[in-house]
């Protein structure tokens, strides 16, 4: 079985690296990842210029460009052979609820769905200040999950598994959930201040989140409970309900 890595948090990341050793006990694994931080890119493609691969050892490049970019390149260029799965992550820090409209580790998931390619991203569900010692704990756990993942008998079509793991020892996971999106309100998430020549400036980011209610079925509630949460996601943004709802709301010019 052919694994290609890829993440937002870069090529040096710690989730990036546990993700890799767990992988690497079912297959072989390729890692094409950004040469630095990109986290909250999303989607984005790189356009205006080029971007470069630098080889950083077997089957292993760093890439001056975007989670997305290092997904399409490595397909399209890098790799003798498609990959069977793409795996994005260990993202340090929780991708939920809306998390995934601007997050660039599930964007690498994301591309490898748009290629045709079964897709899996990963995150830790806890605050960053514990991650590397939580998922070097999880190791085995991540193993047997991605192990099952990728064996299931139809891997779901058109969809990417969205996984998010507890912020707690291995041995205190409560177990797997399939879950839905939460809905999650962002608190002081813009602070004012000035720079070194007293100009006032912005800087998007910090603050706090509150999930609303944690419904049972969802990903925020499944991380609150010590579950690892696996969320399917696919790429059509259709409101199907509205659509089939059309003849109450819906007149035509």
């Amino acid at each position: 079985m052919r694994f290609l890595l890829s993440n937002d948090d870069g090529i040096l990341a710690h989730g990036l690296d546990v993700l890799q050793r767990a992988a690497e006990r079912i297959g072989e694994v390729t890692v094409v990842a950004p040469d630095r931080e990109q986290s909250a890119t999303s989607h984005a493609l790189t356009l205006h210029h080029p971007v470069r691969p630098v080889k950083r050892g077997d089957r292993r490049w760093q890439v001056d460009g975007t989670p997305t970019d290092c997904v399409l390149l490595a397909v399209e260029q890098l790799m003798p052979e498609r990959p069977d799965f793409v795996l994005s992550g260990i993202n340090h820090g929780p991708n939920m609820g809306e998390d995934v409209l601007y997050s660039g580790t599930v964007a690498a998931a994301m591309e490898g769905l748009a290629l045709g390619i079964p897709s899996i991203a990963f995150s830790y569900g806890g605050r960053v200040l514990r991650a590397e010692d939580l998922l070097e704990d999880q190791v085995d756990a991540i193993a047997d999950l991605l192990k099952h993942l990728t064996s299931l008998p139809a891997f779901p079509a058109q969809t990417l598994l969205n996984v998010n793991l507890p912020p707690v020892r291995a041995a205190s996971i409560a177990g797997v959930k399939l879950t839905r999106l939460g809905k999650r309100v962002f608190s002081d998430s813009i602070q004012r201040m000035k720079d070194p020549w007293g100009r006032e400036i912005f800087w998007i980011g910090g603050g706090s989140a509150s999930w609303t209610a944690s419904a049972e079925n969802s990903d925020a509630r499944a991380i609150q409970d010590n579950f690892i949460s696996v969320t399917p996601l696919h790429l059509d943004l259709t409101a199907h309900a509205t659509l089939a709802d059309a003849e109450h709301w819906w007149r035509a010019p």
